[in-house]
């Protein structure tokens, strides 16, 4: 009929390690992507690593307030 009130869906804030790792993997491939681009169109060999660099420390960072906000509850 209707939905139990204990379903099996993880809590909004719940720390999942595969979602940590996919905020690192997802901001380090899409600015790598993005510096990779960038140098090709000014011709410059410095912004992939430098779009590595960012993507890793966003992804961090990304991680650190999901975390941070679901021990808060």
């Amino acid at each position: 009929m209707g939905q139990s009130p204990q379903s099996h869906e993880p809590h909004p804030g719940s720390g999942d390690p595969w979602q940590a790792v996919s905020y690192l993997l997802t901001g380090v491939g899409l600015y790598a992507v993005v510096g990779w681009l960038l140098d090709e169109w000014l011709d410059t060999s410095f912004l992939l690593p430098v779009g590595i660099v960012l993507g890793a420390a966003l992804g961090v960072y990304l991680t650190y307030v999901r975390f941070r906000s679901s021990n808060h509850d």
